[in-house]
């Protein structure tokens, strides 16, 4: 019986593989006991698991035709493969309406929400309503990254670092 779940488990990391292969922005490199590492060209962040944590992957396509993985792990983590990004569900975080982010985010969505969020606390009017939610919507993608096993402690940093600089200024 293992020998048929350790052949399955391979055929499944071989259609990740395969997949990024042939994608347009995603590198992979595979260890001797099994880690893989994915790589995102266009912003360099890495997406590392264990070939063994591979519940199952599903071919799709998107509303537009083009196919994508969607890749199931044991831990009940999930994420997207494309052409050029890995994706994942953001957190849902109290006081905030999901419904009005997307479902499937990606870790170059941080550097949109952060200019965002410098934006509002560089306003005049300074809305701190609007820098409340992005803050929200912010941390729900970091943490939807970190629960998949994105390391984003530099973009935790980036938003304590513009935080404290702002309540400086202010001062």
């Amino acid at each position: 019986m293992s020998n048929s779940k350790s052949k399955s488990t391979h055929a499944e990391l071989d259609h990740i593989l395969n997949f990024v292969d042939s994608s347009k922005g995603l590198r992979a490199k595979m260890n001797d006991t099994g880690r893989v590492q994915l790589r995102q060209d266009l912003d360099g962040k890495l997406f590392t698991f264990s070939s063994q944590d591979i519940n199952e992957v599903l071919h799709r396509a998107d509303s537009e035709g083009k196919a994508f993985l969607q890749v199931n792990f044991k831990n009940g983590a999930k994420i997207l493969l494309t052409e050029t990004l890995i994706g994942f569900k953001p957190i849902e975080t109290l006081g905030l309406d999901m419904s009005r982010i997307p479902k499937v985010v990606t870790t170059p969505d941080l550097v949109s929400v952060f200019e965002a969020i410098e934006e509002s606390l560089g306003a005049d009017n300074g809305n701190d309503t609007e820098t409340e939610i992005l803050k929200k919507v912010y941390l729900a993608i970091i943490s939807g990254g970190e629960k998949v096993g994105f390391d984003l402690a530099a973009e935790r940093k980036w938003l304590n670092r513009l935080l404290a600089s702002k309540f400086k200024a202010s001062a």
